[in-house]
Order: structure tokens, then sequence, then C-alpha cells
């Protein structure tokens, strides 16, 4: 009896190997503006791809490569890529976006579009093909540059060490003015040339920056008053950097325009009022804060992602509904 079933249990485990994953992972590959982000100490900066998750339930993985500084020569060079090839498995996707860093003039990062950005541009989506992976092509997101004349910017990550009086003082007017060129055209031409599926999230932010016009956009961006928000004291004029609220908010819009361009993703576009997620994914990093934001007396969705919970006790009358996802469960 014991040989039997030690005997089942192996082939039981042999069962379970030879199951494939049915999970489709997205992965992103890029720069500060998707990266994931430092929450300790009640930070508020977030990149748009750490918040992509959110908006895709269980059969799909987010997988976010991207890192603070990185352009499309650098990522390669210090053998980021090669670590995001080792995971592609066939049908998985890679969405490949930099350009903010590839302007920087410095030899380390420098790239040209037309030349040697292209030629990175390509390199990326051969090689995922090669390892069975779907490349996407996405331009560079905006920044918040309302400025008559466009401030130079030698580097976005030094926008972390300044305060509030450190920002640029110049007129801005009504119109959002192009920082990044023929950085944003070159994807474009890069995808059509390879037929790849490419996302104009350059176009996608600049409606959304110009249509909220220079005050509302502030909201998006790191752009605090001194004694506004905690983490930074001093206050910020980021005009790059996504708050928690701008991550979500271009999360949702360029998850829309993946499933737009890939219909076969819309089955598991997923949405929700809130997401609570200990690791800076979502709205709120525990679920009391977001319970006390809420008007929990109107219908409202709250998608908790990971982790053990204590329910809440919630009045007769609550409208609140919860979604557990990626192995979140009640205590």
């Amino acid at each position: 009896m014991k040989k039997s079933l030690i005997l089942a249990f192996a082939a039981l485990l042999m069962l379970t190997a030879a199951v494939p994953d049915k999970t489709t992972t997205i992965f992103i590959i890029g720069d500060s503006t998707a990266a994931n982000k430092d929450i300790s100490g009640g930070k508020q900066e977030r990149g748009w791809g750490m918040a992509l998750q959110c908006y895709f339930d269980d059969n799909i993985l987010v997988d976010n490569h991207a890192v603070n500084g990185r352009s499309s020569l650098s990522f390669i060079r210090e053998g980021r890529w090669d670590k995001v090839l080792e995971r592609i498995k066939p049908g998985d996707y890679v969405i490949i976006q930099f350009g903010h860093n590839d302007e920087k003039a410095g030899a380390d990062r420098h790239s040209d579009p037309g030349s040697t950005f292209d030629y990175n541009l390509a390199k990326y989506v051969r090689e995922t093909r090669e390892h069975g992976g779907i490349p996407v092509l996405m331009n560079c997101v905006v920044r918040r540059n309302f400025f008559v004349n466009v401030p130079e910017n030698d580097d976005d990550e030094k926008l972390r060490t300044t305060t509030f009086k450190d920002g640029v003082k110049m007129v801005e007017g009504d119109s959002l003015i192009d920082t990044h060129g023929l950085y944003r055209v070159a994807p474009r031409d890069v995808a059509r040339r390879m037929n790849v599926h490419f996302i104009d999230a350059n176009q996608i932010t600049h409606d959304l920056e110009q249509g909220l016009g220079t005050e509302a956009s502030k909201k998006l961006h790191m752009w605090f008053l001194p004694g506004q928000e905690p983490s930074v004291p001093a206050g910020r004029q980021d005009n790059t950097h996504y708050n928690i609220y701008g991550a979500h908010v271009v999360a949702r819009l360029l998850a829309d325009a993946l499933c737009e361009e890939i219909p076969v993703l819309k089955p598991y576009r997923c949405e929700a009022d809130v997401t609570i997620d200990t690791q800076g994914r979502g709205d709120y990093l525990d679920l009391q804060s977001a319970l006390t934001a809420l008007d929990t007396s109107k219908p409202v969705t709250i998608q908790i992602l990971g982790g053990e919970w204590e329910r809440p006790q919630m009045p007769k009358k609550s409208k609140v509904k919860f979604i557990l996802r990626q192995g979140a469960v009640w205590k």
C-alpha cells in the first residue's frame, strides 16, 4: 500500500509538471516613466508599468523590467535584456519603450534616431521573436512641458533630488510642447519596417496632458507644493515622473490601447474602482486607507492583489464588492 501511494504521488507530480503554464506574461522594458519604484517612507513616485497589472486579470502576468535612467543602449550593455530573454516563453509579449534617456549626451546611454536607436529597437524585436515572444513597440510618453521655450534637461533622474524652489522658473503657455523630436518617430518607423505591433504612447499622453491643461496636468506628476506631500516636505516640480494617480491614469489608457492593437487581450482586461497592493502597484497599500477614502454607501469595487487579509466588518448597507487576485485570500 505504501509503495502504491508513493507511485501514485510520483505520477501526480509528473502530470503536474507536464501541464503547461497557461498564464501569458507581458514583459516591460524601458526607463523611469514605466519602472517599479521604491515605496518606502510613503514615497509617491510610480511608473505606469508598475500599475499595469491592475488592469489585467490573472490570465495575464505583468513582469516589469523597466529601470530608472536606462536607455535602449544601457539596458543591453548592463545585461538586463539577457535576463528578460531567459524568461520569455512562446506567446508572451514584450513591450519595448525607450527614448527619454537615449536623448542624453553621455556615451553610456546615447543613441541616434534613424541610426543606433533604430538598431537597438530592431535588436529587441528580432530577439523577442527568436524566443517565441511577440514584440510591442511603444514610443516614449511626453514630458509635461508647457514652457514657451523648452528648458535644457541633461538628466531626468536629477529631478528626484530637487525641491519646489529648484524648479524651472519659466513662463508656461497653453500648448504642450514636444521634447522628444525624432525619438518619438523612430519606434513607429521600426514597427512599420518590421511589421510589429505599435502603441503611440506619445500621442496618447500628449492628448491626456493637453486635455487636462496647464494646471490640472500637474496632478499626474511628482509636482507638489512645499508641505503638500509628507514624503517630499520641501515640495517638487517634476514634469517627467508620475505620482500614484498619474501612473494609474496612464496605465489604464495604455491597457486600453494594447487591447485595441491586440484584440486577443481584451477578454483579460479588468477594471476596479481602486486596487490594494502592499507592493505599491495599486492605489493604496492597505485596505483600511481605501475604505476610509471611499464612499462605501455607493457601489464600489475593490481589487486586492496577493497576500492574506483581515476581512473588514462592513455595514449592512455597504455596497462594496471585493475581488481577490494573484493569490489574495481572507484570513
